[in-house]
């Protein structure tokens, strides 16, 4: 397995002061980049475009589970041996990809997750209670510890692209990703990531999101 084996997935929404860097530095190891653009407003995907990424753009705001599948899909076709999907913003340190890929050859698991939760007091308190909340109750349903379901940094390998049947459009797609994991007898590992806060704001909206994981929890419930 070479570098240009692996595809980093990387789905964008007004992030052109970040993923610049972050499409350079990756396309400089030997990646191959896809940058999932979800309808932009600023220069996100001329930034993306100059320093080598592959681009799929969407006209309009889709939603990061759209354009997680949508880059999975084209790693897949593509010929891919796994897929690491990152965010735009430069809160996944790119130091951390080794850890994945190492992982990945050592346990041979489908989905590697990301844990920032083994450094807790690095993430703001209210991340930090959303995310440990939202992990047991994952945690519970596939009866599997895991200790963070919502971090968006993990490998899945191609079987795993393969084998999950995922559906959703926003940010429930990390837990949906970990439920299809375990129902389609995939293995999952986990590996310890730094995360880097700085001012930027969340795109996630705390009603309308919070209710489709409710909603996405009862459904995932109902099918057990």
């Amino acid at each position: 397995m070479t570098q240009s084996d692996i595809f980093i997935v990387i789905p964008t929404y007004n992030e052109k002061k970040t993923v610049g860097h972050i499409v350079d530095q990756l396309c400089r190891k030997g990646f191959r980049v896809i940058v999932v653009d979800d309808g932009s407003r600023d220069n996100t995907i001329v930034e993306a475009n100059k320093f080598g990424a592959e681009l799929i753009i969407h006209p309009k705001n889709a939603g990061k589970g759209r354009c997680i599948r949508e880059g999975l899909e084209y790693a897949l076709e593509n010929n891919c041996e796994a897929a690491i999907t990152m965010d735009g913003d430069g809160q996944h340190s790119l130091n951390d990809i080794d850890k994945f890929i190492e992982e990945y050859k050592k346990s041979g698991a489908d989905l590697v997750l990301g844990n920032r939760l083994h450094d807790p007091q690095k993430m703001p308190f209210i991340r930090r209670c959303t995310n440990v909340c939202m992990s047991f109750i994952i945690s519970f349903l596939i009866t599997e510890n895991v200790n963070d379901t919502q971090c968006g940094y993990r490998l899945i390998s191609k079987r795993g692209i393969e084998k999950m049947k995922l559906n959703t459009v926003k940010y429930e797609i990390e837990s949906e990703m970990i439920m299809e994991a375990k129902r389609r007898g995939l293995k999952m590992s986990s590996v310890n990531i730094d995360s880097i806060y700085g001012s930027e704001a969340s795109q996630i909206n705390p009603f309308l999101d919070t209710v489709r994981f409710i909603k996405f929890i009862i459904t995932e419930y109902m099918r057990r």
